[in-house]
């Protein structure tokens, strides 16, 4: 549930200054009205006339206007920039010669390879696996990359069917020429990568498979206004229950009819309004991909409203869970747990802690990846709702011994659910410390027991997991450690470079 700072501990929070979109009225609508309503220092540009030096865009995704100031665009479609401001700007587009605001993480540079649909820029190895990984792309599915080891360089990553049907991500070096021409096997040369690619379209020869669509890319979210923070409850409209908990409910529902989001309803008396706003304060200057951006609230009438990101395939508990047809393999699995302590690295640089750290508190989104959500709620739930009880609601089998005996919540503590979230998901859900009830479970681990390996995981993860669950808090690992030990093992569990074809 909760991420809290552990600024007791000396640790402080700095208010990270986000640009954000120039609010709508100091645009005029019509760019052909009196001059008299720019405001000073603005000049009134001639949009009508494209001179040389102008920005040229395209579009990399469609957006749909919310309102009269901005622009409706379809993907591919070319735009003229007449003004950069903040993340909103000024443009032109080309086939309809109408002018409004775009979100400037919607479009690339025109002249650049950055509007390739195959071009994924400076992403790293592990990320190019996780995007050909998603359920959107497949088999022949690829995308081309900056090498991460040579400068100048670029590697490809194609998606394969490996053992049992399995999805699987072989990568390739694309090397250069003296020429400055391209090639992957130096039996065959190319001018350019366009020409390498329509090659081993048409025929594989050599590759593990012919090149088919260009991978999926995850959509970017539209920004938010951060001045949109205290919503009105009548500007949300919930179109679907997704589940319900001890607090409350969980809903999908869209803001101003525009923006589809989360809204996570509190039942009353659950949190006190000061406290809960004085921690999500707190909450939202936590920015990271590995994080459930926290967008908006609703204080001012009971229930209390949180509003978040939507992740449409829902808590990992869940997807977990799935039917076997459905299940990821297991190189996915370990994915997922480095993708987490990626998200907990962040938060332990921050001087925060989760307290609540499990699958349940994990959401998957629809191309796989996962964040960690509910960070911030745990100190503000109310003791008697939120106790070490036998039979309370508070999550024993999931918590260190030293936070239930002493209520020390730490960043170490996190650790050791985070070794439990592991045995969640090498286990596709299944509950830990199964058949033993929470004073049984607190009495065995307080002696010294620890859950045993479970069925086809490997030693080497176990070690991983049972490295969470020292005895003492400072023998147990960092996050960024974390992150490193299981995304090198993800990698391992991969192939490397392929040889030459």
């Amino acid at each position: 549930m909760g991420c809290v700072s552990s600024r007791e501990k000396g640790g402080g929070v700095k208010q990270r200054q986000n640009p954000r979109p120039p609010e709508v009225k100091r645009y005029i609508t019509d760019p052909t009205q009196n001059s008299s309503s720019l405001l000073p220092g603005q000049v009134l540009q001639n949009v009508d006339a494209v001179s040389t030096d102008s920005k040229m865009v395209i579009a990399i995704f469609s957006y749909d206007a919310e309102n009269k100031n901005e622009l409706t665009f379809k993907k591919g479609e070319k735009l003229v920039i007449l003004d950069e401001n903040g993340e909103w700007w000024k443009a032109k587009s080309l086939s309809s010669g109408k002018v409004g605001l775009i979100p400037s993480n919607y479009i690339k540079l025109e002249e650049s390879m950055d509007n390739k649909d195959w071009y994924f820029k400076n992403i790293s190895r592990i990320t190019a696996e996780r995007n050909l990984l998603a359920p959107a792309n497949k088999p022949g599915a690829f995308l081309i990359r900056q090498s991460e080891t040579t400068a100048g360089s670029y590697s490809m990553s194609v998606r394969d069917v490996g053992p049992n049907r399995s999805a699987v991500v072989k990568h390739y070096k694309i090397r250069l020429l003296e020429n400055g021409g391209f090639y992957i096997s130096p039996r065959i040369t190319f001018q350019t990568i366009d020409d390498l690619i329509t090659y081993y379209q048409k025929q594989a020869n050599g590759l593990c498979q012919r090149l088919g669509k260009a991978c999926v890319k995850p959509k970017n979210a539209v920004q938010w206004d951060e001045d949109a923070w205290e919503i009105p409850k009548e500007s949300l409209h919930m179109t679907k229950r997704l589940g319900a908990g001890q607090f409350g409910e969980v809903w999908l529902a869209t803001y101003n009819n525009a923006t589809k989001v989360a809204v996570k309803t509190l039942k009353p008396g659950t949190m006190s309004v000061e406290a809960f706003l004085q921690e999500a304060n707190l909450m939202k200057t936590l920015r990271h991909e590995r994080l459930v951006r926290l967008y908006a609230v609703v204080t001012k009438s009971q229930p209390l409203y949180i509003i978040t990101e939507f992740m449409s395939n829902g808590s990992l508990l869940d997807f977990l869970k799935s039917p076997p047809g459905r299940r990821v393999q297991f190189p996915k699995l370990v994915d997922f747990g480095a993708q987490i302590a990626e998200g907990m690295a962040y938060i332990e640089k921050k001087n925060y802690i989760h307290r609540d750290l499990r699958a349940a508190n994990v959401l998957v989104s629809e191309s796989l990846l996962a964040k960690i959500a509910d960070f911030g709620l745990a100190r503000v739930i109310e003791e008697n709702e939120y106790s070490a009880r036998e039979g309370a609601k508070f999550p024993i089998k999931w918590t260190a011994p030293e936070a239930i005996n002493y209520g020390s919540f730490t960043i170490k503590s996190d650790m050791w659910s985070f070794g439990i979230l592991l045995y969640e998901i090498v286990t596709y859900g299944k509950l830990p410390y199964t058949g033993l009830s929470n004073s049984e479970v607190m009495a065995r681990v307080q002696r010294g027991y620890r859950m045993q390996c479970p069925d086809n995981c490997p030693s080497e993860l176990y070690e991983i997991m049972t490295s969470c669950w020292k005895a003492k808090p400072e023998e147990r690992p960092t996050f960024d450690f974390m992150q490193s030990v299981l995304e090198d093992y993800y990698t391992a569990t991969e192939g490397q470079y392929q040889s030459q074809p």
